[in-house]
C-alpha cells in the first residue's frame, strides 16, 4: 500500500481547494492547493523538540502544491539531517513547513493552515511517544515500509 493510496489519505472534495497558511506574525504567507497525500501525527524526538510540543500534527503535500505569497526572503532553513529541511520565519521564529527531499513531500504543520479540515489517518514514530493517544488510528512503530520504515504497528 502506498501512502497516497491510504483510504483516509485524500478527501476528493478538496482537490480544487486553496488554503492559506502563515507563520505566527504573518510576515511569511503561502497557499496550498489541492489536498495532502496523507495527514497524521508524528511522535519522533525531532518533531517534538522542533515543535516544542508532545506531538506534531502533519500534512504531507507535493512540493508543487505550495506557493509562497509573501516573505520568501524571510524564510530561514535548518537541517540537522539531509532528510528534513525545516523552514521558519526569521521575524517571529514561527515554524512553517519541513521539506523531505528523499520522499518528494513537504510537511506543512496543520496548525499554520487557516480553516483546514485536518483528518489524521495515522500516527508515525509511535515508539517514541510522550503522549499516548487512544483514537483508534493505526500507531506505526516508525514510518510506513514504503517510506523506509519497518511497517510495524504498535498497540494504543
Amino acid at each position: 500500500m502506498e501512502v497516497a493510496d491510504h483510504p483516509h489519505s485524500t478527501d476528493h472534495a478538496h482537490h480544487g481547494t486553496t488554503y492559506k497558511a502563515s507563520c505566527f506574525c504573518g510576515a511569511v504567507q503561502f497557499t496550498l492547493s489541492g489536498a495532502p497525500a496523507v495527514m497524521g501525527y508524528c511522535h519522533c524526538e525531532s518533531c517534538r523538540t522542533w515543535s516544542a510540543g508532545p506531538v506534531n500534527a502533519f500534512t504531507l503535500w507535493k512540493p508543487e502544491a505550495i506557493h509562497i505569497v509573501r516573505g520568501a526572503d524571510n524564510i530561514g532553513t535548518f537541517h540537522k539531517t539531509p532528510r528534513s529541511h525545516r523552514k521558519w520565519c526569521k521575524t517571529c521564529g514561527g515554524h512553517l513547513y519541513t521539506e523531505h527531499p528523499g520522499w518528494g513531500l513537504t510537511d506543512v504543520y496543520a496548525a499554520v493552515i487557516a480553516d483546514f479540515p485536518f483528518k489524521p489517518a495515522v500516527h508515525v514514530n509511535y515508539q517514541e511517544t510522550h503522549l499516548r493517544m487512544a483514537d483508534g488510528l493505526p500507531k506505526l512503530k516508525d514510518v510506513p515500509a514504503e517510506m523506509g520504515g519497518s511497517g510495524v504497528t504498535l498497540p494504543e
